[in-house]
């Protein structure tokens, strides 16, 4: 007998999104494989966040439709959504006064009823996101006190906390040093061996090849590409999409190691060779 094929996690069907009378993104369509790491890449307002807050159902489409688990997302219950996916936004807002362990139990409401209290199962899971990220030491400080980093990584505490299968994480690595974005970026994989499906935005190109599974290029609400990172982030691509020259050498890993060489004097340049390192 026949197995019929289950509906990826979460897609997009010609979706379309954007603010105030302007299109953002335009009949797009994506599938998001379940078990991955997707990077969302591309120039600034090319349209990666709008995608991610469309997926995440902070937007409504103006056409088109987000599917979870098959079913179009604007039209199930808000605690059934966040029971299954979670979002890290670009640039959260926490009340006054709010101390990181009260941000980071906010993630656990999708789990409680109406009325309940935190229960001690909700103390360890939230005490569990803390040490993931680094702030176990910092649980009793007031947010609005952090550096920028540290108001990062307490947000993504919250996200952690709600323990959906999906998260989507709208650039983790802003205001981190290299250390720390690097720490975070190893968290995500840590999490993605525990099974969680991840979709992120990532400016920097280097770690979106070394971390993510695949890529996603966007330009101007469109996709460009999408594959694997050596797939995606060709000489030529990065010509047209960024404007920039580029030389992409694959490491003795097959990750792509991406050399900016200045302003593109020819956007539609060729593809450009890729060398393996100590290649000639």
């Amino acid at each position: 007998m026949r197995l019929r094929a289950l509906p990826p996690r979460l897609a997009a069907e010609h979706l379309s999104l954007g603010y105030d009378g302007h299109v953002v993104i335009d009949a797009l369509s994506l599938e998001v494989t379940e078990g991955r790491v997707t990077a969302l890449v591309g120039p600034n307002a090319c349209g990666k966040s709008t995608l991610l807050k469309g997926l995440a159902r902070l937007l409504s489409p103006r056409r088109g439709v987000v599917l979870l688990d098959g079913e179009e997302i604007h039209e199930l219950p808000a605690r059934a959504v966040a029971r299954r996916l979670s979002l890290l936004p670009q640039h959260g807002d926490a009340p006054d006064g709010l101390t990181v362990r009260e941000l980071a139990g906010f993630g656990r409401h999708p789990h409680r009823s109406w009325l309940g209290s935190p229960a001690p199962e909700d103390d360890r899971v939230v005490a569990q996101a803390l040490a993931d990220v680094g702030m176990a030491a910092l649980a009793d400080a007031a947010v609005d006190h952090l550096s920028g980093g540290q108001r990062q990584r307490a947000w993504l505490a919250m996200a952690l906390a709600q323990q959906a299968e999906i998260l989507l994480l709208d650039e983790p690595t802003t205001f981190l040093d290299p250390a720390h974005q690097w720490e975070i970026l190893e968290l995500v994989r840590a999490l993605n061996g525990e099974g969680r499906t991840i979709v992120l935005v990532l400016h920097d190109l280097n770690l979106a090849a070394r971390f993510a599974d695949q890529v996603v290029l966007l330009k101007d609400g469109a996709i460009v590409a999408r594959g694997e990172p050596y797939e995606v982030l060709t000489a030529a691509r990065i010509a047209e999409v960024y404007g920039v020259r580029a030389e992409v050498r694959l490491e003795e890993d097959g990750v792509p190691l991406i050399v900016f060489r200045g302003l593109a004097s020819d956007a539609s340049g060729g593809d450009g060779a890729r060398t393996r390192r100590g290649d000639p």
